[in-house]
């Protein structure tokens, strides 16, 4: 019976750069997932790597500003296995906040007068009485890097199990020794759960992750399909809008907390759609191209869980909530390490899962 050096439940972009870096160090790698890879919250998001954001938890700082430096190369690596390009783009964020908000997180940030931002998106209306500062992030068209994944996985020959929910982990004299399936078994040395808001239903150990519902619309202007309304992120208090260099204009998002329910809303939908006008009044006369629903896995302190467990042999990269694809690159990086039994460079204690356990 073949076995396998990790085998990672959860197809979406953590458990595919995981499955990619432990790859690159000779691991046998395994990835099981119940759908399509990448179908998920990875589909859903918008593909923001907002690392200046003041919300941010404290304890996560320094890993998203981390995974920010790194995702460059990530990126450049993933293309270059894939033999496919993903829209990424350096153009920054603008963003507009209420007065007394907390400053942007790290460097290279700057307030911006009115008349610097109609030079920047002469589309926009700033909202009166709201700060403006650009914010020298980026985003990622996170369709098309969930898909290059995928697909440099194959590249590296990491072996895929997809179509099959996973029923048990199964342990051994107490160790993770393989993953059972509907269908199968698959024997594994080592067990890594990155399985989403779906990864405490099939967990030895307490995960309360749970899913955070978040409907978005994304809208093209049929007669300008070329025309760039923007160049640049824009953010406020109300929405968030991220465009794409096929044109797109992606619109979000909700963040709602009513269990496992993809469904779309459309009086919510246009709810965004009018937010969305209300900072750039164009986008009232642009078609709607798609609308949509995800699931972010979320956890109870809104912290990701990351590291080996009180079970030998069973790991966890799950809860990443609103910073999965930002986070991707560090948390590959970090639970390779970990998974190697090598140091993972920082400390992982406060996104450990035994938080949960007490």
């Amino acid at each position: 019976m073949k076995t396998w050096d990790a085998a990672i439940v959860g197809g979406g972009i953590i458990g595919l750069s995981l499955a990619l870096e432990l790859r690159r160090h000779g691991a046998r790698v395994l990835v099981i997932e119940r759908g399509e890879p990448g179908r998920e919250a990875s589909h859903a998001a918008a593909g923001m790597l907002a690392f200046c954001d003041p919300d941010t938890p404290p304890a996560l700082r320094d890993l998203c500003f981390a995974s920010a430096r790194l995702f460059p190369e990530f990126l450049h690596q993933i293309e270059d296995e894939s033999r496919q390009h993903v829209d990424f783009r350096r153009h920054g964020t603008i963003d507009f906040a209420a007065p007394g908000h907390p400053d942007p997180l790290g460097e290279g940030w700057r307030e911006l007068s009115s008349g610097e931002v109609q030079q920047l998106e002469p589309f926009v209306s700033a909202p009166p009485e709201m700060r403006a500062t650009f914010l020298p992030e980026q985003s990622v068209d996170n369709r098309g890097l969930a898909t290059a994944a995928a697909l440099a996985c194959k590249h590296r020959e990491v072996d895929f199990s997809s179509g099959s929910e996973v029923t048990a982990i199964e342990l051994d004299a107490g160790r993770a020794c393989a993953v059972r399936t509907a269908r199968t078994r698959f024997p594994a040395a080592a067990v890594i759960n990155c399985a989403g808001c779906w990864a405490g239903q099939l967990s030895p150990i307490p995960l309360p992750a749970r899913p955070r519902k978040g409907q978005m619309l994304s809208v093209i202007d049929p007669e300008h399909q070329h025309r760039r309304l923007l160049s640049h992120v824009v953010r406020s208090p109300d929405i968030y809008l991220v465009p794409r260099s096929d044109g797109r204009l992606l619109i979000g998002a909700t963040v709602e907390d009513i269990g496992f329910d993809k469904r779309v809303d459309p009086a919510v939908i246009q709810q965004l759609h009018q937010h969305a006008a209300n900072l750039v009044p164009e986008i009232g006369e642009m078609r709607m191209h798609e609308a949509w629903a995800g699931l972010r896995p979320g956890t109870p302190d809104d912290l990701p869980i990351l590291g080996a467990t009180s079970v030998p042999g069973y790991f966890v990269a799950t809860g990443h909530y609103r910073n999965g694809i930002l986070l991707s690159a560090v948390t590959a990086r970090m639970m390779a390490a970990v998974v190697r039994g090598q140091d993972p460079g920082f400390d992982l204690s406060p996104f450990s899962a035994g938080r949960f356990e007490k």
